[in-house]
């Protein structure tokens, strides 16, 4: 199907931006969607479901303009994003909270992820706990990339201990990043089902995403962030509490990790069980649990984990 929309009362490039930038953004929630903009025109080609969401959230966008001096690409990403009040997630936990970069609507799959949502908006530090394949990471990164766009934080910064599991991080090829990247590859992945590539790489080259090796936290104030550690079982007690201490203003912090896949090289130097239990009883820190039933991947992985725990013993 093919249309064209006219802007009429209204000088293009305020709703297209410099460059089309603003335009581009816009288009990038339409990732199957043939766009082309000409003088005052737009010319659509894509399914009839597509258009129509095309036309009803561009005529968004140009009411926004009429109330402001000029639009950003936050506004593009507030039309998409912005729906949802931290009331809907307190009261439930369902409410949708980011749309993908190909327009699905992001949001908690089970009653743990509910849960974990709810805590999210009512502490300041959060542990999320249990086995592969739950979703906790994903759904933290999503919440902090909700915060980003509805600007309620500055930055995300997303860190993992550096531990091997089973292999060897100095015969990796290349340089220190090199050898690190593999580490922190699926909060890569995660972030770039959230976030258009071209903008992922712009907050990342500008520092408004961070992603680092636990390693570089060590002396850092981190205010207005939303700061995500990942697989904090691979951490001792004394990095946690490094980590921990790290906490500025305005800041959110989110550990997760899985306690029956601990790579250090004793399992009991693990810290965060034993973090957990220190921490329990202080206001504004909320533990979420998760297990076997809660596993949102493909439906062999939770037969995998309870087959894994069943034989645990025999297998060590």
């Amino acid at each position: 199907m093919k249309k064209t929309l006219t802007l009429d009362s209204i000088d293009p490039i305020e709703i297209f931006g410099p460059g089309n930038k603003i335009l581009e953004e816009f288009c990038s929630y339409f990732p199957g969607m043939k766009v082309a903009a000409r003088g005052n025109e737009i010319h659509l080609d894509g399914k009839a479901e597509e258009i129509k969401e095309f036309e009803e959230r561009f005529s968004e966008l140009v009411k926004r303009r009429h109330h402001k001096l000029s639009l950003t690409v936050f506004d593009v990403e507030d039309i998409f994003d912005g729906e949802s009040s931290p009331e809907l997630f307190k009261q439930s936990g369902d409410a949708i909270i980011v749309h993908s970069t190909d327009g699905k609507p992001i949001k908690a799959r089970n009653k743990t992820q509910q849960e974990m949502v709810k805590a999210y908006f009512t502490n300041d530090l959060m542990f999320a706990v249990g086995p592969a394949g739950t979703g906790k990471t994903y759904v933290a990164i999503a919440l902090a990339v909700r915060a980003l766009k509805n600007r309620e934080i500055k930055r995300i910064i997303l860190t993992r201990p550096a531990v091997e599991a089973g292999e060897r991080l100095g015969f990796l090829p290349g340089d220190l990043k090199d050898k690190l990247d593999p580490y922190l590859q699926p909060l890569y992945d995660a972030l770039g089902d959230m976030i258009p590539p071209k903008r992922l790489q712009d907050f990342i080259a500008d520092g408004t995403i961070q992603i680092a090796p636990l390693a570089y936290m060590r002396g850092r104030t981190l205010d207005m962030a939303c700061v995500i550690l990942d697989e904090a079982q691979n951490t001792n007690l004394a990095q946690l509490k490094m980590f921990l201490t790290r906490m500025g203003t305005s800041a959110k912090f989110i550990v997760t990790g899985d306690a029956t896949q601990v790579d250090l090289p004793r399992r009991e130097d693990s810290g965060l069980l034993k973090g957990i239990s220190f921490l329990k009883d202080i206001k504004g820190i909320s533990t979420i649990y998760f297990t076997n039933e809660d596993i949102v991947r493909h439906p062999l992985v939770t037969k995998i984990v309870k087959a894994f725990d069943k034989n645990k013993d025999s297998g060590e």
